[in-house]
């Protein structure tokens, strides 16, 4: 038997018209705070619960020494992502924020100070922007051993979007507090 559309419902993208391409979106995970794998699982399986959010891959799992942290800051340990969405690129930062937020993410002065969770869009398809909310590409991402590491592992041949190849990137960085954690894994659903 097949069902009929419900009449009731209206699609946004009907009234608008407007198609929403799939976009092959790269995310750092991180933190140095708590129960940091908890947090990491936590982080996934909440983006995996996102609608219009389809996680495709997760890197092992690294552990980092900090970077440009305050002197106590303790080690990162650090995933990428790999997934496809049709969400805009704000609404994805809207998300992930909210991700942060809900994991006890404290926002303060201090620049790149501990955090129980850390969400940063790296790369969003083909998408750059420049405004208050969001810089796409990650502005740092091709100074950072810890996202490039575990990004290579995903996709040897990935491409950072206005820097190049990320394994050419890999050989620029130092990868000397960059530590993969093979007695730590973390699970799609």
């Amino acid at each position: 038997m097949t069902e009929t559309p419900n009449p009731h419902i209206v699609d946004a993208d009907s009234l608008t018209g407007e198609m929403h391409p799939i976009r092959r979106v790269v995310v750092a995970l991180g933190s140095n705070l708590g129960e940091r794998l908890t947090a990491l699982q936590g982080a996934l399986d909440a983006m995996a619960d996102t609608p219009e959010v389809w996680l495709t891959s997760v890197s092992g799992v690294y552990e980092t020494a900090p970077v440009d942290s305050p002197a106590e800051a303790k080690p990162y340990l650090n995933v990428i992502v790999l997934l496809d969405t049709t969400l805009p690129a704000h609404r994805l930062m809207e998300r992930a924020l909210a991700i942060e937020s809900a994991f006890g993410r404290e926002r303060g002065d201090v620049r790149n100070a501990p955090r129980t969770l850390d969400v940063d869009l790296i790369q969003v398809g083909d998408r750059r922007a420049d405004d208050d909310m969001l810089v796409l590409p990650h502005p740092r991402a091709h100074e950072r051993g810890f996202v490039l590491k575990p990004w290579h592992d995903l996709e040897p041949d990935a491409v950072l979007l206005d820097h190049g190849p990320v394994a050419q990137l890999l050989d620029k960085v130092d990868l000397s507090g960059v530590t993969r954690r093979e007695d730590l894994s973390l699970e799609l659903q």
